[in-house]
């Protein structure tokens, strides 16, 4: 079995869709460099117009985010973030795990937002799309500038990470925890370190992520985990034992999802489960699509997040039973206190005190 490049999960660099130049690789005999076996990361700063997303999707708890970085070094092969690359005119596959871009003046063009008139306060998801604790946070420290603009502004937000990083920003979270504007998620995918490496190579191991609930919830931060994703017949056997587990180490909440293969995601998942579980690939496909109305993804707001079917159904009756039997309840954020915000003064304006 070829093993592809050392510690990144896509297996080859397809075009995005918006591509307007495709090229074909052809052997003509002549002499050709030696093809490496990893690729260096790259990192590059964008200098963004704006740092807040909106959000008007039923399926998500949030309705704004902030992405501190494009691509996502922990390089997770099912990633639905994936396909956002391709806007870039890069490509979805190995590009996106090595191809990074930071809002290097994130939390100044935050505070300029915030202190608009108008701005309505509500929790902002941190973690949407990428990770805000992938490994290039530990020197860039992007993500760990909003929150002290969020912690100085008192505003509530939320965060979803693989990221053991998560805890050295522990004397923010549990300063903003104790005022009731932060809730963290680990998003737990298996607690098999080999199948870890493979499926979500540069992402903490499976022990730090629980160690991570563990401390959190020792300094009073509300944390919850996701199983997510729940593909089958690779990951879904652990479910009950994941849930299990996170509920011992602290966790208050869980959720899951099953997997999403949206635009070139699906390519990408299937060269990968061919060359980790060739003898089973095509059952793996046929549960997949038996949740997504016989095709490879159903973006249907509704549908997407939990897939429909027989299968679909019999993963949410396990998950709802393990939930109950470790006293765990659903996801949670909407409790957050919106009230106790008080936006910047735009630049310029005095302090006068009154």
């Amino acid at each position: 079995m070829a093993t592809g490049m050392r510690g990144r999960a896509a297996r080859s660099n397809p075009p995005g869709r918006f591509a307007r130049t495709l090229v074909e690789g052809f052997d003509d005999g002549w002499y050709r460099e030696a093809t490496p076996d990893s690729i260096a990361t790259r990192v590059e700063p964008e200098a963004a117009r704006s740092v807040i997303s909106r959000n008007d999707s039923p399926d998500v708890p949030f309705d704004q985010s902030i992405n501190p970085y494009r691509g996502c070094e922990h390089g997770c092969i099912y990633c639905y973030a994936r396909p956002t690359h391709a806007y870039l005119d890069l490509s979805p596959g190995l590009d996106f795990e090595t191809r990074l871009f930071y809002k290097q003046d994130a939390a100044a063009r935050l505070r300029a937002e915030l202190a608009r008139p108008g701005y309505v306060c509500s929790a902002i998801a941190l973690g949407a799309n990428t990770d805000p604790y992938q490994p290039v946070e530990k020197r860039l420290r992007v993500t760990r500038s909003i929150l002290e603009v969020l912690l100085e502004l008192r505003h509530p937000c939320t965060i979803v990470t693989k990221g053991a990083l998560v805890l050295r920003d522990l004397d923010l979270l549990a300063a903003l925890a104790a005022q009731r504007l932060t809730r963290v998620y680990l998003s737990i995918t298996t607690l098999d370190a080999e199948l870890k490496r493979t499926l979500e190579p540069r992402a903490a191991a499976p022990e730090a992520r629980l160690r991570a609930v563990r401390e959190l919830h020792a300094a009073g931060v509300p944390v919850g985990v996701l199983v997510a994703p729940v593909i089958p017949a690779v990951n879904d056997a652990e479910i009950e034992r994941i849930v299990e587990l996170a509920a011992t180490a602290g966790a208050a909440s869980a959720a899951y999802i099953p997997l999403r293969l949206p635009h070139e995601v699906a390519g990408l998942f299937r060269e990968w489960l061919q060359a980790h579980f060739p003898e089973r690939a095509a059952h793996v496909m046929a549960l997949v699509q038996s949740m997504r109305g016989g095709r490879d993804n159903d973006p249907r707001f509704g549908a997407r997040m939990r897939g429909t079917g027989d299968y679909a159904g019999l993963l949410a009756q396990r998950f709802a039973l393990a939930c109950r039997r470790n006293g765990l309840a659903p996801r949670e954020g909407g409790d957050l206190d919106t009230t106790l915000f008080r936006a910047p003064h735009p630049a310029g304006q005095l302090d006068l005190g009154l």
